[in-house]
């Protein structure tokens, strides 16, 4: 049986493997010339650049089993131990870090000592933390609410939701705290936080994300015997179904769409589609990396936090973008960068060279000999009230073809977890099909 899957993301990679596994016939078309979509490197001089800081918890299982699938799980770095240094400006550095207690005890200690709150603050935060626990992210009530609401009716004030909530829901959801969705920042702060005592234990790719994900799916894949088909623009798909790529049909037993809900919409036929359609309701919420070689070290750990700062999360690049010499390679991860998409790359170079001056005391008599900036308009869909709604379950009102990405009904934020969960997913649908068309 036949199988076309329309993408090649970590969603259509996902989908594709799984359905290999199962005895199909499978063909990958994607209009880029590689693989692993949102989740690629590309050159700059000798340096090796993601075009986005991406990490992993250990509460990612699904992703963490696509790594496994293409052996490439030993190149994520996991800490032994949830553990992240905060620094403030004009402040010293906070450090949260769990405990050897069973969960919820685990963050205790570490919230307890938390220097950028007070300590009626941290008071106010263990509470709303136990209010938190006890609600459940599927029910359709909390889709609606604001998670900011929510939490300043719990006493969490500005400085509280920014300093120690924001940490983890605005790099989780690409939203502000007072923007996000109730619903999905529960399942964040549950399912990370209060889960398993490891569960938020950080990984971080030690090789570009190239070598991580898409060059060993191409070679998986094929080495399969499927089919990738890079460059390949997808001009329709019919209900029949057939995908006509380059102007030629490619007819299938089952089709995938692990696309952007924008293409999935606009290639799907008619009869496929929901009515009404509300996907456009998504949106899009921007990423911006900002990237900084200086000519000396500054930062002596693999990442930091920042609060009170436009900088919310910078990494260490040094190793993993190849960088020769003395110098060191920091990439600052900026979500929800409404604020910043825009701004042009002198103005930032301004801002952030001068914010990580005042943060990083090595970066006041350090010189900066290289200054870049990424930007993802579109990296997630926007997370916000209602938007759970708008997300699409994997079947469509068309036998034959489905849908992934990280943007479909998986319960998950949009991330690379939501990605690998969606594409399993969709195979797990196609073989139930397929099941259902060999029967026939």
């Amino acid at each position: 049986m036949s199988v076309v899957v329309v993408g090649g993301g970590l969603a259509g990679i996902s989908a594709a493997l799984a359905l290999q596994e199962a005895g199909a016939d499978v063909t990958l078309v994607e209009a880029r010339p590689w693989l692993g979509g949102a989740t690629h490197s590309f050159g700059r001089g000798d340096l090796t650049v993601d075009n986005g800081q991406h990490v992993a918890l250990r509460c990612c299982t699904a992703y963490q089993g696509l790594l496994q699938r293409l052996g490439t799980d030993h190149l994520l770095d996991v800490q032994r131990r949830f553990d992240v240094t905060v620094l403030r400006p004009g402040g010293a550095p906070a450090r949260l870090r769990r405990a050897p207690l069973p969960s919820p005890l685990h963050l205790l200690p570490a919230l307890a000592r938390y220097a950028p709150l007070s300590a009626a603050e941290r008071l106010r935060a263990v509470w709303a933390a136990a209010r938190i626990r006890s609600l459940d992210p599927a029910d359709p009530v909390l889709d609606g609410v604001a998670a900011g609401t929510w939490l300043a009716e719990r006493g969490q004030r500005p400085w509280a939701r920014e300093a120690l909530w924001g940490l983890f829901v605005t790099a989780a959801l690409n939203a502000e705290v007072d923007d996000a969705a109730l619903g999905l920042s529960a399942m964040v702060c549950r399912r990370a936080l209060f889960g398993r005592a490891d569960a938020a234990d950080i990984g971080v790719p030690s090789v570009p994300l190239a070598d991580l994900h898409g060059g060993p799916a191409l070679a998986r894949i094929e080495e399969a015997g499927g089919t990738v088909l890079l460059k390949a623009k997808v001009e329709a798909v019919t209900a029949d179904p057939k995908v006509i790529v380059d102007g030629a049909p490619i007819a299938a037993d089952a089709v995938v769409m692990a696309v952007p809900h924008e293409a999935a919409a606009r290639l799907l036929p008619a009869e496929a589609l929901p009515d009404p359609l509300r996907w456009p309701e998504l949106g899009a919420s921007p990423i911006v990396n900002v990237h900084v070689v200086y000519d000396r070290p500054v930062l002596g750990l693999p990442f930091v936090a920042a609060v009170g700062s436009p900088v919310q999360w910078a990494f260490d690049r040094t190793v993993v973008g190849g960088l020769r010499g003395d110098g060191q390679y920091l990439a600052v991860s900026l979500s929800a960068a409404d604020r910043w998409i825009d701004v042009p790359t002198a103005r930032l170079r301004e801002r952030f060279t001068r914010e990580l001056r005042r943060l990083l005391p090595a970066a006041r008599h350090a010189s900066v000999t290289d200054f870049f900036v990424t930007r993802e308009r579109r990296a997630t869909f926007r997370q916000r009230p209602g938007s759970g709604a708008a997300r699409p379950g994997a079947a469509t009102r068309a036998p034959g073809l489905f849908l992934a990405g990280a943007w479909t009904d998986t319960g998950w934020p949009d991330t690379m977890e939501g990605a690998v969960r969606s594409g399993l997913t969709a195979a797990r649908l196609v073989r139930r099909h397929l099941e259902g068309v060999r029967g026939r």
